[in-house]
């Protein structure tokens, strides 16, 4: 069956089970991204040390851009006429990005910051895969933007490290 036979009257063109595939995977990451969101809201309210200005700067540019990333997501799950996970207990239930306390040094912020970002990064590349192989470029698209970006955080935070 080719594609096209295969995608006729259906919405957007998948069937339900497609789309269900698409949107548990959206929702993870939107569950992953949010966690790591309020993180940096954390660790930008209490940074401290040496590092203060850098970071503190640094953290809300961070959390500025996921949280446009978070409404990217939460937006595509509802183009598959779905809804996005919107609750605190369905964002920790979900996430493999865990909550920290206040009180880490710049050091161990930057080394969180650095974990979730490894962990966001697997979680857009399977999320990314699976919706390739379904078919949905814009979706992939969208993946592949946010992959690029973290990639480039991810060195330049590495490097910071150092």
């Amino acid at each position: 069956m080719s594609k096209t036979e295969k995608r006729a009257f259906k919405k957007l063109g998948y069937r339900k089970d497609e789309s269900e595939k698409i949107v548990e995977s959206l929702n993870k990451l939107l569950a992953n991204y949010h966690v790591h969101y309020q993180k940096l809201r954390n660790f930008h309210w209490n940074v401290t040390g040496s590092d203060f200005f850098d970071l503190h700067e640094k953290f809300e540019e961070l959390y500025n851009e996921a949280k446009v990333n978070i409404d990217l997501v939460a937006e595509r799950i509802r183009v598959f006429g779905m809804t996005p996970y919107s609750l605190i207990t369905d964002y920790l239930e979900h996430s493999d990005i865990k909550e920290v306390g206040t009180d880490l040094s710049s050091k161990a912020m930057v080394d969180e910051v650095l974990k979730d970002f490894e962990i966001l990064n697997d979680n857009m590349d399977e999320c990314a895969t699976k919706v390739a192989d379904l078919g949905d470029s814009a979706t992939e698209d969208m993946l592949i933007a946010f992959i690029k970006s973290i990639e480039l955080h991810h060195w330049m935070l590495t490097s910071f490290q150092k």
